[in-house]
């Protein structure tokens, strides 16, 4: 399929899945240019955060005008799209815990640890989509490198850190770990409804919701909102 019968694809009327990626990408791209346009009138201590959730947003943006295209051209989910999207953005979303921390002590090996986390997470999780082998092993091994992400943030080092940093930075980094508790959690639910046939968990699938919708609607809030929380941090800390 060439690329400009990709692009003449309009999205039709009654189309909901088509539409959440559009909204998706309008909204990131809105983000984007927001926090760019803001880096002017951001603190250099916190320029750097403010960068990082702009190229988050652009990051998902750009992938959300193709995979819109994509799905709208094949009503296939674009799931290897999409993996290449969070391998991008989800390690510099834990760079931001890092980013957050730096002046509190926060170290190069917490930073590593947490990207390598997210990176098996993220690999382990498309292998099972993409039935690369048992979902439900691939799902397990995600899962548990996603915990050990929200233990960092709410209980280890990254808590820790973020405490004796000061009230600010202990409240943006209690905002992200809820975002990381809750708002990914979405993202484990669309895993159990993406992988659901001929597994244990068959039942997930009789929610009747698209995981494509879920996936959208969690990396709108996810990305934007962690964004916001960093942006809002970058003007109490000032």
């Amino acid at each position: 399929m060439d690329h400009l019968s990709l692009m003449s694809v309009a999205i039709a009327k009654n189309d909901y899945v088509s539409f959440t990626f559009f909204v998706g990408t309008m909204a990131m791209m809105a983000a984007a240019v927001f926090f760019f346009m803001e880096l002017s009138n951001t603190s250099k201590e916190w320029r750097t955060s403010v960068l990082v959730s702009g190229l988050i947003t652009f990051i998902a943006a750009v992938h959300y005008y193709y995979m819109r295209e994509y799905y709208a051209t094949t009503k296939d989910s674009p799931t290897f799209f999409r993996y290449v999207d969070w391998l991008l953005t989800v390690p510099l979303m834990c760079v931001e815990f890092y980013l957050i921390t730096k002046k509190a002590g926060g170290t190069i090996s917490i930073l590593w640890k947490m990207i390598l986390a997210s990176v098996v997470m993220l690999v382990t999780g498309y292998m099972g989509e993409a039935g690369l082998g048992n979902a439900t092993v691939w799902g397990t091994v995600s899962a548990i490198a996603y915990f050990y992400i929200v233990y960092e943030v709410w209980l280890g080092d990254v808590k820790k850190l973020a405490t004796s940093a000061g009230s600010a930075v202990a409240s943006a980094n209690t905002a992200l770990g809820w975002f990381v508790l809750v708002g990914w959690a979405i993202y484990p639910l669309g895993y159990l409804i993406g992988t659901a046939d001929g597994q244990w968990y068959a039942g997930f699938k009789d929610i009747g919701l698209d995981m494509n919708v879920i996936y959208n609607i969690g990396d709108a809030v996810n990305k934007i909102g962690f964004g916001l929380v960093i942006y809002s941090l970058s003007r109490k800390a000032a």
